[in-house]
């Protein structure tokens, strides 16, 4: 029997033997250890996701979720034992299936609400399978614990609704091993959705904060996997989120989705924001779209708030317990205007701040008594914990308070029902009620609004029950929190701040005194949304821009580094690969007529050094490159010619460019030049007193004032406000600059103000570009080029390295002289990266230790030339004598 890395469960479950040929099912990698994948297949030299087509041809997508779409019920002892399994109507990851279309098939992979013993785990596993299309999790309940209860419920859900663990009482201090069980649980739910992927073909779709570091797991097993994340819950502001110890690692196992779903612009703002400030992550917006660009990957972000199931409601509101329920709530509720408020018995929905109000709105309003009935339904808590007990508490003696205060005979003014209520009952409350409060102080989405409008719309039968004309239009009044996700889709509602309770009580009262016909237009315009954006909806847009944002996998090349969850895929283009030194030592052996351009700082310099000058090692490569006379070196540069001329003093005939070109040099004898001819820089005059202003107001911010340059730098101030003051900064110069001949640029973290090339000329040979543009790098390649050939010296080797933007300039002079009459038919181009990051360049070498190891090796060469070249004039002048 053949071993291989797994089996796919859904083909051994149909009864057939899976393939291991080109045309089956492509087989997952496995990670020897973390960082580093191995491939089981007998190609190894595949990379993750191939780009050979699929055998399968229905789309597949696997939904993952804390828990499955299903209830468990246990068969007693006399029918058998073990267990009966049925959908769950009220779960959402089963609703959205609406939106995905019939040809697509659904896979879910969950846990279980009830305990399994583990006796019995295969047979529920094969049962559920076979049955609904679902994998479940196993999880140990005391892992389960430290998962749910410990690292989901005591840290992320709080500090998501911007609750900070200030003292034991709020949450407590952070547990690392509640982190710990976190990434096991997600551990194994990747393990199980292992079992089941197609990995070319299916798209998975996880959900919720219980899973925020499953992205890793699996872009970690597959690296062209087509992944998409969707969050649930409010994304707090980095002010707090920062405060949370595993910050980055959570931000970066979103980051290897593809494509990020949020309810609202506030909860993507912030992600963005965070990326931004912890991970030095920017982000775009191309054509309506926003992505993020993560190792040559980009991940983009999806806003949209999920809806309702319409054809649920429609079906609970069409049963005949709910009009049986609604005419017995008329009949108690008969002379009285029911508020009603639906909440979960948590901290952060309010329930207590929106009696306070009700409470107001009788003392402000005693016209009010006897009239009107607050209804508060309290579903049963999903966390627990000393938080609980207290809002419980503190409910229940608050609504005594009200009603022995304001009760009549008859009336009670609040009703609270802390019991379980069924689907029909909770619909029949929406029914008879004339406004919806939704009070919560903060909450990821809350459908209740969406719930209540349709369910106020009703049908024919509740028309009856309720004495209503079925021709006369429907009417809903909704109070809703400022703080709530579904707050900016109900334009009609009247929105509050749950904290200010006079403002609430005055909202309540707005509510119940609008006209007639306020109420009715304000219930059509939410009627007609929450009718056409519901979760079929939802589900079917973000499935369509998941497709979009996975559609260049396949022509991506794809490797993965780092370790544990510090691990990212990085995307490049197929011809771009790690430059050989063999190679580049073969072609430099044999060629006679080189170009060597050059980048300083970050690639013939490290970095990291604390010292910015360049090392003994790189000063004596330098020097024995110059004096290879086949070789013409340049080192091009952004710092100014004083700097450069103090460094490299000792190469002869090095070549240098300062200032990213403005300033040209052949060798250190020679005097600097131009390469442009500005009579004046006036315009710096101009220019510097609007970038002042700019430094005064934005703290952090620096004016570099070059000779050919300014420069306002933001590196140390606020990324948000730095990237505002900057777009600012451009669109101010642009303005007054208009008419002048400079050019106005923004890059990382700068606004740069530069001279603009014109047609420049030496001995009558045209040297720069007809069209003007700034001074860049590109330039510089470009004179060198034009140079040699016009010297007799046609280039048939190009090496040009350098490791930020800048060089990007040179790299695609280089490229497009490869099709011109600058190089010779038969030249050796070498274009440079330093890093594997997206590029112009053709090659990469990981780090400057490696380009030195490299030009090392070119140098030796050179060398052994030069010594061979005098060994054999020595011979011939022997020889003469």
């Amino acid at each position: 029997m053949v071993s291989r890395s797994y089996s796919n469960l859904l083909d051994l479950t149909s009864g057939e033997s899976p393939t291991f040929g080109r045309g089956g099912r492509k087989l997952s990698r496995v990670a020897t250890f973390a960082g580093v994948l191995s491939e089981v297949d007998d190609d190894s030299n595949v990379s993750v996701g191939s780009d050979a087509p699929s055998s399968v041809s229905q789309e597949r997508i696997i939904i993952v979720g804390n828990q499955l779409p299903l209830r468990a019920h246990r068969r007693s002892d006399s029918d058998g034992g073990g267990w009966n399994f049925s959908w769950d109507e009220d779960s959402l990851l089963l609703q959205l299936k609406d939106g995905l279309g019939e040809d697509v098939e659904v896979v879910y992979v969950g846990s279980l609400k009830e305990e399994i013993d583990t006796s019995e785990q295969d047979d529920v596993a094969q049962t559920l399978l076979e049955t609904f299309k679902c994998v479940p999790a196993f999880i140990p309940p005391d892992l389960f614990g430290k998962f749910y209860h410990g690292f989901c419920k005591q840290h992320l859900w709080p500090l998501f609704h911007y609750m900070l663990p200030l003292s034991p009482d709020l949450g407590g201090r952070f547990d690392r091993s509640y982190w710990q069980a976190y990434v096991s649980v997600n551990k194994i739910f990747a393990d199980k959705v292992m079992e089941v992927i197609s990995p070319d073909d299916d798209f998975v779709w996880v959900h919720d904060y219980h899973l925020m570091v499953l992205p890793t797991f699996l872009r970690k097993r597959f690296n062209r996997l087509k992944l998409g994340f969707f969050l649930h819950s409010p994304f707090p502001s980095s002010e707090i989120y920062r405060t949370l110890p595993v910050r980055d690692e959570l931000l970066r196992a979103l980051l290897n989705s593809d494509l990020v779903g949020f309810h609202t612009f506030d909860y993507a703002r912030h992600f963005l924001s965070c990326c931004s400030r912890m991970l030095g992550v920017s982000y775009q917006s191309k054509r309506g779209y926003i992505g993020l660009e993560y190792y040559g990957r980009t991940v983009s972000i999806k806003i949209l708030p999920v809806g309702i199931h319409m054809g649920q409601l429609q079906s609970v509101l069409d049963l005949p317990e709910t009009e049986s329920k609604v005419a017995e709530l008329r009949d108690q509720f008969r002379g009285q205007t029911v508020l009603l408020g639906v909440d979960d018995m948590d901290i952060f929905k309010g329930i207590s701040l929106k009696l306070l109000a009700f409470e107001q709105l009788l003392l402000q309003h005693p016209e009010k008594r006897g009239k009107v009935v607050l209804v508060q339904i309290a579903n049963p808590a999903r966390g627990r914990g000393r938080d609980v007990q207290e809002i419980q508490t503190e409910t229940h003696t608050t609504v005594g308070r009200i009603n022995q205060t304001y009760r009549q005979t008859g009336y009670d003014p609040v009703v609270l029902i802390d019991s379980p209520l069924q689907f029909y009952e909770r619909i029949a409350f929406y029914a008879i009620a004339e406004c919806c409060l939704v009070t919560a102080v903060r909450d990821g989405m809350n459908l209740i609004p969406y719930e209540y409008v349709v369910c106020r719309q009703g049908n024919e039968k509740l028309d009856n029950t309720l004495g209503l004309n079925p021709t006369t239009p429907k009417k809903s009044m909704l109070v809703v929190s400022e703080f709530i996700g579904c707050s900016p889709s109900l334009s009609g509602a009247i929105r509050v701040n749950p904290w200010n309770i006079e403002a609430v009580a005055e909202a309540m009262n707005s509510a119940l005194i609008v006209s007639e016909a306020e109420k009715q237009m304000r219930h059509e315009k939410h009627h007609r949304y929450v009718s056409t954006h519901h979760v079929g909806y939802w589900a079917h847009s973000f499935l369509q821009d998941l497709e979009r944002a996975c559609r260049d996998h396949v022509r991506r090349r794809c490797w993965g580094i780092g370790f544990g969850l510090g691990f990212r895929v990085i995307a490049l283009d197929p011809s771009f690969r790690k430059l050989s030194v063999e190679h580049i030592a073969s072609a430099y052996k044999r060629t006679k007529n080189r170009a060597i351009l050059l980048d300083c700082d970050g690639t013939m310099m490290l970095q990291s050094s604390i010292s910015t000058a360049p090392n003994a090692e790189a000063i004596a490569i330098l020097k024995s490159l110059c004096k290879d006379p086949k070789n013409v070196v340049f080192l091009v540069s952004g710092k100014d010619k004083k700097t450069l001329s103090e460094w490299f003093s000792s190469c002869e005939k090095l070549g240098m460019a300062a200032e990213h070109g403005y300033f040209l040099r052949p060798n250190p004898q020679a005097d600097w030049e131009t390469c442009v001819a500005v009579p004046d820089f006036y315009w710096k005059q101009i220019a510097e007193p609007v970038m002042q202003l700019y430094t005064e107001t934005t703290d952090g911010s620096t004016i570099e004032a070059k000779e050919s340059a300014l420069v306002w730098n933001y590196q140390y101030a606020d990324p948000d406000f730095g990237l505002c003051q900057a777009k600012e900064l451009l669109d101010h110069l642009e303005s007054v600059l208009a008419n002048e001949p400079v050019s106005v640029k923004s890059g990382q973290q700068i606004v740069e103000v530069k001279p603009q090339v014109r047609p420049y000329s030496r001995n009558n040979i045209l040297l720069y570009h007809v069209t003007p543009v700034g001074v860049n790098k590109g330039l510089v390649a470009e004179h060198l080029l034009v140079t040699m050939r016009q010297k007799g010296m046609l280039p048939d080797f190009v090496l040009c390295i350098g490791d930020d933007r800048s060089d990007e300039d040179m790299f695609e002079v280089i490229r497009s002289a490869m099709a011109g009459p600058s190089l010779s038919p038969v030249a050796e181009v070498f274009a440079c990266t330093v890093g594997q990051k997206p590029s112009m360049a053709k090659y990469y070498l990981e780090d400057t230790t490696e380009i030195l190891r490299m030009l090392q090796g070119l140098a030796a060469a050179s060398e052994q030339s030069t010594k061979s070249v005098s060994q054999s004039s020595q011979r011939a002048v022997i020889d003469r004598e």
